[in-house]
């Protein structure tokens, strides 16, 4: 027949692809579990006010047009909900995937099991696949998964929050219009069942038969897995354990798998009292908490309370003698096993005979050891008991009595049955691999001894004085060649053959007196020596190595194991040489048993279970660092203790390293140097990014700022760290420099990147984010303002102390002052302090973030204006008239004065708003000069042949591209060439930009625009007025106007448009200073007014500003021209042309 998982059995390979795509998804579905979006989860009030109108539950299908039409009545609901969509649509898209493939995977086993039924598949029906062995285990294993998949949904997922995807995603997707959609199907599968995994949560009723009940399955299929289940060892694990007492262990996986399905036939459970009594005392005569899956643990005491035939048969098992005397049973096991296990492992004690002569020893000793950590472990896990149950209490607390239960002992037990499990494997594993060389070798070694007694019984043989004896020199060659044909392939016979010579070699000793001749009997006695190696070599089994490896399976701690890290840190903190044991550890945990298969990242979860346990060696690195630190501070001379300090510190660390060197060849790669360089990384980013957050609140109260203190205090920690990891760099032999700058940066980049998330409408979540690492984690911390994250505090703190509305900024001297006490508030050392702080990458995040507030400013800008000022009959009118009156811009305004006034007059209410946004830009504008001016200095001090080749490299790109728009065929990058967007980022770190000129958001034409922007300015000229070595300053503090962010605001929100606008805004202004001054002359005025002066400063510093070439107006009239030329023959005028 052929066999049952051969390639061309279509049967058995369907069943066995069923399988496999069970545990991906069980793996696919943990790994989602820790990434739910918090938002749907509605815990929070901030969440609930938002979300609560986008996100539904299954209440939605009720009546999706009364929701979406709740949505399109408020526009700013919906931009919410797409903003919600583009943000959450990939998880959500992965959320549903899972969900699908566990429906279609019972959809698939159904209809596996009607094809057995309909004959499908040739000579193969429900009842022979199940007499068949694989095809019994596969069987039981898919119905058991499918069991499993339902419960891991319903532990990891709860089903509000399931409800909540499901709908999110059928509105945001376009499953809700596919034909072939089964999105209703797995709704009704994954609907909300009322359990809740929060301890002290009341079970829902007929859960969870109920639930698995949703897609009904073939009773019969379920009857007969069961049957097979309760009656047959399906994997054959009694073999490995064969004493009684340990039947329970031995059936644990059985056992585990049929608790799930019971939930499939829930009369079993309820009313069928002898099959129950009959599973209980097969399976659970002695245990009560069982591991269904990887480490997920189920307390039968609980499970079963609403079944009234399980609960009765339970109740022998947890009657108060029978947990006592199990308990007290391994409560002594564990003394006498800790002493045995630790002889086994003193030094040269498992030599290779002892080895193979008390293998049956051995293994007894690895049995009880690993059932007796089993035990313990299961019934005194945390996770197994409810603290809100009372009878859950009373019996944990008398198993932890009865046993005396230590965490400590039995961590101590199991690191020493892990390193004796391991040595054994190791042994039996070089055994085998050398045991045919071995037994030939053996073999030749007893022939030669033979054919030498045989010359020595010849009598020609010199310096022997043995008399020639042809019968026993015939003798001794017929038995050499015996022991020459022994044949290695039929060990049976070998064997056999090999015990009969050993005792013809006694024999002949004792019968033909051969005692007397020293000589010969050492080469009898060392023949049956090597015929004993031959027997004990041909004994080495595979089988051995087996049942090391079922009776080690140790998956059922896959999660209880983490509750244990405090002690693995205890322990190497106080002797670094337990790491030996700890390797074992990590070994037999990486041994799954059956199934290692399982978790498709089970490497990763390999090395976190490592890092955890020697994560206390980076945490003390990390508490010498701080103290290394506070003596930088202090100026103290630490180099005379450093090296002593990092040597005894160290040698602890040097000790880890290279325990775990003989890791690299294991199951998993393990590179010591790099846990190493990771372990120190990990600390360093805790500490700096704690660092960072605590160092960096600031009081908006305070008076005067905490900001230049609190930096200068931050350098200083900052650099205390830099200076500890050169200390410490060599000893250690890792790249400090490297580290540090790579952290760092990693660690503002995220800041900056989570703080600009709130001006992006799609959000980078963590697991999208490039700086953000599950292997070396940032630290999130909780909001303490406004600001996300320290960045964010420290750009509003210094915007707040640079309003405009405080302060008036003077361009010369780079330089910001009070309004009101003309005391000097900050100047550019601002920005040499952020970059001893936080380096280039702190001035490069703090720019990066001004950008996104500006950009913000314009929207918010640009939405006011055309809502509220273009929108506004009145004002609009206001604007007509005035340009009327001004056309054509190359003219003169007849009452030039009064028709300004008039207008600025009638349109005064809605430039307060107006002038708020266009100072705020100005003020980031400024400040973002003064980064670049930082970041170019520091760059040409720093690398001046960097900056010079940056330079360089920029100025041959922008001549090539004018050059190219000269003559289009010269060449031009392609749209796919990445080198202009890749140089830009080069050239913004180091400041080798103009931020004046960047165009911030794209723009629509808008009408009376340039109108606007000139109306605006003219109405706040009045509030400034001229002086010769300031410039132009407010005329009252009470009515703050700062001049250089006003210029500067226009500049930038001018820029974002056609330059068609900036000439006709520039043509008004000289239109303007034109009228205004014609009519002066009329009147024989002999002072330039005010006005006509701030905007020929404004033009001015337009023109410095933008670096465009001056140039004389044309004005028609060359008497005017004389005239303006001896009022103001200092000033230049503009050109009505730009």
């Amino acid at each position: 027949m052929v066999d049952f998982l051969a390639e061309n059995n279509l049967c058995g390979q369907a069943i066995l692809r069923i399988v496999s795509r069970g545990n991906a998804n069980i793996a696919e579905l943990l790994r989602l579990s820790e990434f739910i979006p918090a938002v749907f989860r509605l815990k929070d009030k901030s969440d609930q006010q938002k979300y609560g109108d986008i996100i539904c539950d299954f209440s939605y299908f009720k009546g999706p047009e009364y929701y979406e039409s709740k949505l399109e009545a408020k526009p700013e609901l919906q931009d919410l909900d797409e903003e919600f969509r583009e943000n959450n649509i990939e998880i959500l898209t992965r959320f549903y995937l899972a969900f699908e493939s566990v429906h279609k995977y019972v959809v698939d086993l159904i209809r596996y099991l009607d094809d057995l039924n309909e004959g499908v598949y040739i000579q193969q029906t429900l009842e022979t696949v199940l007499l068949n062995e694989d095809g019994k285990q596969l069987l039981c294993e898919a119905l058991y998964l499918y069991g499993v998949m339902l419960l891991v949904i319903d532990q990891k997922m709860e089903g509000e929050v399931r409800e909540r995807m499901l709908v999110s995603y059928y509105r945001y997707s376009a499953a809700r219009s596919s034909a072939d959609s089964n999105l209703d199907d797995i709704c009704k599968l994954l609907r909300s069942t009322g359990y809740s995994s929060h301890p002290g949560a009341k079970r829902p009723p007929n859960y969870p038969e109920s639930y698995f009940q949703r897609v009904p399955i073939s009773p019969t299929f379920i009857s007969m897995v069961i049957g097979r289940l309760r009656s047959d060892d399906i994997y054959n694990q009694v073999s490995a354990y064969p004493l009684p007492e340990h039947r329970s262990t031995a059936l644990a996986t059985q056992a585990a798998m049929l608790c799930v399905c019971l939930y499939f036939t829930p009369s079993i459970l309820h009313t069928q009292q002898a099959k129950m009594r009959e599973i209980v005392d097969k399976y659970f005569p002695d245990n009560w908490v069982i591991s269904i899956y990887m480490g997920i643990t189920v307390n039968l005491v609980e499970a079963w309370e609403p079944y009234k035939a399980a609960k009765t048969a339970l109740n022998y098992t947890l009657e108060t003698a029978n947990i006592r005397e199990q308990a007290g049973r391994y409560a002594a096991s564990v003394e006498s096993l800790r002493s045995q296990v630790q002889q086994l492992l003193k030094e040269g004690f498992l030599r290779e005979e002892i080895v193979l002569d008390n293998i049956p020893k051995l293994l007894n000793c690895l049995r009880d050891c690993n059932v007796a950590i089993r035990w313990l472990m299961l019934h005194t896990a945390e996770s197994a008991y409810d603290p809100n149950n009372k009878r859950l209490r009373q019996i944990k607390d008398q198993v932890i009595n009865d046993s005396k239960y230590n965490p400590k002992i039995l961590f101590q037990l199991l690191l020493d049955t892990a390193q004796f499990e391991f040595i054994l494997k190791e042994m039996f594993k070089q055994m085998l691999a050398e045991k045919q060389l071995k037994w030939e070798s053996y073999k030749k070694e007893g022939s030669e001894r033979m054919m030498e007694l045989a010359e020595v019984f010849s009598g020609v043989k010199p310096l022997t004085r043995v008399e020639k004896n042809e019968n026993l020199q015939a003798w001794f060659r017929e038995i050499s060649k015996q022991i020459e044909s022994l044949n290695y392939e039929d060990s049976t016979a070998a064997g056999r053959k090999t015990v009969q010579l050993i005792q013809a070699l006694v024999e002949v000793q004792e019968f033909h007196q051969l005692e007397s001749n020293l000589q010969v009997c050492q080469f009898l006695a060392d023949t049956r020596k090597f015929l004993h190696q031959m027997i004990r070599t041909i004994n080495i089994k595979e089988e051995v190595l087996i049942t090391m490896q079922i009776v080690g399976d140790l998956s059922y701690a896959w999660q209880i194991i983490d509750s244990f890290t405090s002690i693995m840190q205890e322990s190497i903190r106080a002797n670094p040489t337990m790491v030996t044991k700890l390797r074992a550890t990590f070994l037999k945990v990486s041994q799954t048993g059956l199934f290692i298969y399982v978790t498709l990242d089970h490497n990763f979860l390999k090395l976190r279970f490592i890092q955890l346990s020697i994560d206390v060696w980076f945490v003390r690195i990390g508490q010498y660092l701080k103290s290394w630190n506070l003596r930088v501070q202090k100026n103290q001379n630490i180099e005379k203790i450093t090296f002593k300090v990092v040597q005894m510190k160290f040698l602890a660390m040097h000790i880890t390293n290279q325990k775990l060197i003989s890791m690299k060849t294991r199951l998993f790669q393990v590179d010591p140097k790099q846990l190493l360089e990771d372990g120190i990384r990990k600390e360093l980013v805790k500490r700096v990014a704690y660092a960072l957050h605590k160092g960096l609140i600031f009081n908006p109260k305070a008076k005067p700022s905490e900001l230049m203190p609190k930096l200068k205090e931050m350098a200083a920690t900052m650099d205390g760290f830099y200076r500890s990891f050169e200390y410490i760099q060599d000893y250690v032999s890792i790249y400090g420099l490297k580290i540090w700058q790579e952290e760092v940066s990693r660690i503002i980049n995220y800041n900056v990147e989570q703080e600009c998330n709130s001006f992006l409408r799609t959000k980078i979540q963590d697991w999208q984010s490039v700086y953000q690492s599950t292997h070396i984690p940032i630290p999130k911390y909780p909001s303490v303002d406004e600001s996300a994250t320290f960045i964010g505090r420290l750009c509003r703190e210094i915007l707040r102390i640079t309003d405009p509305k405080t302060t008036c900024y003077f361009d010369q001297l780079n330089t910001w002052y009070d309004m009101r006490t003309h005391q000097e508030v900050t100047n550019n050392r601002l920005f040499s302090e952020i970059q001893d702080t936080l380096g280039t990458f702190g001035l490069n995040g703090l720019d990066r973030l001004l950008c996104f507030m500006i950009v913000k400013e314009l929207q918010n800008f640009l939405t006011v204006l055309q809502k509220n000022i273009l929108k506004d009959k009145a004002v609009v009118d206001v604007f007509k008239a005035l340009l009327s009156a001004v056309n054509p811009v190359k003219g003169i305004v007849a009452n030039a004065s009064k028709v300004y006034a008039n207008a600025a007059a009638k349109t005064q209410k809605i430039w307060p708003a107006y002038l708020e946004a266009i100072m705020k830009v100005g003020q980031m504008q400024i400040l973002r000069q003064q980064i670049a001016n930082e970041l170019n200095y520091s760059c040409k001090f720093d690398s001046k042949h960097l900056a010079a080749a940056l330079d360089n490299l920029n100025k041959s790109l922008l001549s090539d591209i004018e050059a190219h728009y000269q003559d289009p065929s010269l060449p031009y990058p392609k749209e796919d060439n990445t080198l202009l967007y890749e140089i830009t980022a080069y050239l913004e770190a180091a400041g080798i930009h103009n931020p004046l000129n960047k165009i911030y958001i794209t723009t629509k034409r808008l009408p009376y625009f340039p109108i606007v922007n000139f109306l605006f300015l003219i109405a706040q000229l009045p509030k400034l007025q001229y002086n010769k070595s300031q410039g132009m300053t407010c005329r009252k503090a009470t009515d703050p106007v700062d001049w250089a962010p006003l210029v500067l605001g226009l500049l930038t929100l001018l820029k974002q448009f056609h330059s068609r606008y900036t000439e006709h805004f520039l043509a008004l202004i000289g239109q303007f200073i034109r009228s205004i001054m014609e009519q002066c002359t009329s009147q024989k005025i002999p002072d330039m007014p005010s006005d006509v002066v701030g905007a020929l400063m404004f033009l001015e510093d337009y023109v410095r500003y933008t670096k465009l070439p001056r140039k004389v107006g044309n004005i028609e009239d060359d008497h005017r021209t004389d005239t303006l030329k001896q009022k103001r023959s200092s000033t230049t005028l503009c050109t009505t042309k730009h």
